[in-house]
């Protein structure tokens, strides 16, 4: 197999403010736009033609990417006018595959983590001769996903949508968002209008009898879609608990651009990575965080778990906990942000206007 369909086509609502002004694939995780490390990986499985299904802020992939010869890759993409769901998108760039009927094409996600053993999946949907093959994951709380039970051959038996009883969790498999397609299956989806893969497509080649093969593979997997995944998965990928062949630097606590400053006693841990041009201040903390590009973190400020964006700046002694602060943002010296606080783009907040303790 030598080809893959990505879809990045999602708003990313959940990850705002974060995605006000970049797709959600295009913020940057350890130290390079997350598509990147998705890119790479494929690459790495043997495949050499990716088409990229985008629709929100379109215009800023190909600028980047371009044709995708830096990565090993020809890249191609093709934008929906309207947004037409995971198997609207997949159909719509179907004209731009290369695939004969009965060859599969690989179909992923841009916003999971993941390291999947892309080949094994290839394999699997080729030996059990399969007409698709979903990547199946195994999670502890199997509410907020679709349940994919399989016989003990591994076939899909059934989708559940969002169990709610404990009677309706009848497996701990859920879909993690990566298939092997055969290609003729592709140019049945119906085209130019919405299609839920996971709504109509798999249950509706399962009605007609088609083979839907599953295969369990519970290496790393992260679903990215809120603030505090994503700063985990950038985390992770510095850390190298996330593989990927794309992390600008070796594996660490820490990673820092080239041309970031950082003072000799700042402390950078838990996989924290500090864009380029941003700076670091004299006894400033940053554990597990992600600053990106030109953003300043003042003296004896303490940053845990948190995304800081470009061009923010964070005052001295200030406390962030799991926020998420905006493009260009201005927090003022003396506050304490905690627990989920979004600070929106380019807003300004006053020194020791925000605690969540007493002042002391």
């Amino acid at each position: 197999m030598t080809e893959a369909i990505l879809l990045v086509g999602g708003k990313g609502t959940r990850l705002r403010p974060l995605t006000m002004n970049t797709p959600k694939p295009m913020v940057p995780a350890a130290g390079v736009p997350f598509l990147t490390h998705q890119l790479a990986r494929a690459r790495a499985a043997g495949i050499d033609h990716i088409v990229l299904a985008t629709s929100y802020l379109a215009e800023v992939f190909e600028p980047y990417f371009g044709d995708g010869s830096a990565l090993g890759l020809h890249l191609e993409y093709v934008t929906e006018k309207e947004p037409l769901g995971t198997g609207g998108a997949i159909r719509n760039v179907a004209g731009k595959l290369r695939s004969a009927p009965d060859e599969p094409v690989l179909i992923f996600n841009g916003d999971i983590l993941t390291g999947l053993d892309i080949e094994a999946l290839v394999d699997t949907h080729r030996t059990a001769g399969a007409d698709v093959s979903l990547h199946l994951t195994r999670v502890e709380d199997p509410r907020a996903f679709g349940l994919v039970p399989t016989d003990p051959d591994g076939r899909v038996t059934a989708f559940l949508e969002k169990p709610q009883t404990p009677e309706e969790i009848v497996t701990d498999q859920i879909n993690a968002g990566a298939y092997v397609f055969n290609r003729s299956v592709i140019d049945s989806i119906p085209a130019g209008r919405p299609v839920s893969v996971e709504r109509e497509t798999f249950p509706g080649l399962l009605a007609a009898g088609a083979h839907l093969q599953g295969m369990v593979d519970s290496t790393y997997w992260l679903d990215l879609g809120t603030p505090q995944a994503f700063v985990r998965g950038s985390a992770d990928l510095v850390m190298g608990r996330a593989p990927s062949p794309a992390v600008p630097g070796r594996c660490g606590d820490r990673l820092v651009l080239d041309t970031a400053e950082v003072a000799p006693d700042a402390k950078l841990t838990g996989g924290t990575a500090i864009g380029a041009g941003a700076r670091v201040a004299p006894g400033a903390r940053v554990d597990g965080s992600t600053v990106l590009d030109g953003a300043v973190i003042e003296a004896g400020a303490q940053v845990r778990d948190s995304l800081v964006g470009a061009g923010a700046r964070i005052g001295a002694r200030t406390v962030l906990d799991g926020a998420v602060i905006g493009d260009g943002a201005d927090v003022g010296a003396d506050n304490e942000l905690r627990a989920g606080a979004r600070i929106w783009c380019g807003a300004r907040i006053p020194d020791a206007a925000i605690r969540f303790s007493s002042d002391q």
